[in-house]
């Protein structure tokens, strides 16, 4: 079976707003055993939505097309898909009374704009909105699916969710995905697939495909395969290799981030952390305060971006930094020491380093050392991560985090 997605919004074409909607569509469906086989994005222009809709219809079964639904005039794809399947509008009492207490729970009033929205395609059938005002929509031709969701993602997530991808499966008989994804950190894609190899082939002699993720940091590993018992007993064993062959990297079997692994693992070894930061800027600080109830553990953080900072604020001795650089592992390890002792906390993090996207003279763009102070001791590693200086500070980030993972877990790296 093919699906199609259709994507609406000039501000999409023009970079404006990122396309997340096909992204996540696409991954809901691949978990649900539905493929997308094609997507495309089109201006908010009658004739381009038509032509669109039109050609999905031929070439595809599902046609799910995302945007253009709001209150506005620019939001013309109902009037469109009015059109387009010879439909009248009709005013639908149950929309209507929940766009009504819509704006009265939140205490705003409702426009005549706002009405409008609940007048629908009488041959549509409406795909409830609980979260938002602007209804989904499901129409059928020729044995084709045409769903017409709202461009606003969680409004289209909610939809789709309850309704929409039930009544998909339900349609058209598709058999179970089994999917599982493993998030693993400081791991090259082209290293870990050349280790995975005699394993990916044992895989797809069982029909299992695995897919390889990277993002700035990380990497993400999927496995999908027809459900069945066989299926699911090759991808548990895979992971549970993967798991045992590559701990240093692996952190993670469902979708958690690194932060949230620390944090859980700190509470439950009752243990604080702080951070003395310099070519991170405090973006490592910043990450771990992102996870709800990290002031259990997390005491602060000192961003020593100048050398005089270092030396009055943290006491990182002149001397050190004279003999060695600001750049030099014996800093960043003095920086962690002395942070520790500073904030009283169990482990320090800290950073030096040439982010970028300027040398500093001396040291190499990207040349980072990562420091760890702990009630046992006290060590540094020497990373260089490339010449961007927002891909630096990102990388900086997480593998911090992953050494103090590491360290968390006594894992030997």
């Amino acid at each position: 079976m093919k699906v199609e997605l259709i994507s609406i919004g000039d501000e999409l074409l023009i970079g404006q707003t990122v396309n997340t909607n096909a992204s996540w569509i696409g991954e809901q469906l691949a978990e649900r055993g539905l493929l997308v086989h094609l997507s495309t994005t089109i201006r908010d222009v009658e004739n381009d939505i038509i032509q669109s809709i039109d050609a999905g219809i031929k070439r595809s079964d599902v046609v799910i097309i995302t945007g253009g639904l709001g209150p506005t005039k620019d939001d013309i794809t109902k009037k469109t898909l009015c059109k387009y399947f010879e439909s009248e509008q009709e005013l639908n009492r149950e929309v209507l009374e929940r766009v009504e207490f819509f704006f009265e729970s939140r205490e705003k009033e409702m426009l005549e704009v706002n009405v409008q929205q609940a007048y629908l395609p009488k041959k549509a059938l409406v795909l409830n909105n609980l979260v938002g005002t602007a209804s989904g929509m499901w129409f059928e031709k020729d044995g084709k699916v045409v769903i017409s969701l709202p461009g606003v993602p969680y409004e289209m997530k909610d939809i789709l969710l309850r309704e929409g991808f039930p009544m998909l499966l339900e349609k058209f008989s598709v058999k179970e995905l089994y999917s599982k994804t493993i998030y693993l950190q400081v791991i090259g894609e082209a290293f870990l697939a050349d280790r995975l190899a005699e394993l990916e082939n044992q895989l797809a002699a069982k029909e299992v495909k695995l897919a390889y993720l990277p993002s700035t940091g990380m990497l993400r590993l999927r496995f999908n395969g027809k459900k069945s018992d066989e299926v699911v007993f090759e991808i548990k064993k895979s992971i549970e290799l993967i798991k045992k062959e590559i701990p240093v990297h692996f952190y993670a079997e469902y979708n958690i981030s690194l932060s949230e692994v620390l944090g859980k693992e700190l509470v439950h070894q009752k243990k604080t952390l702080a951070t003395i930061e310099s070519c991170t800027g405090g973006a490592i600080a910043k990450e771990i305060v992102r996870i709800p109830g990290s002031s259990a553990y997390f005491q602060g953080s000192v961003v020593s971006y100048n050398e005089v900072v270092k030396q009055n604020l943290v006491h990182v001795n002149e001397d050190t930094i004279i003999e060695y650089g600001v750049v030099s592992e014996e800093v960043v390890k003095e920086m962690a020491e002395k942070g520790k002792e500073l904030l009283n906390v169990d482990y320090c993090v800290s950073t030096t380093g040439v982010a970028g996207p300027d040398s500093d003279g001396i040291n190499k763009v990207g040349l980072i050392w990562i420091g760890i102070a702990t009630n046992k001791r006290t060590f540094a590693k020497r990373f260089h991560f490339g010449n961007d200086r927002e891909r630096n500070i990102q990388s900086a980030v997480l593998t911090a985090l992953n050494m103090l993972r590491c360290e968390l877990f006594e894992i030997k790296t």
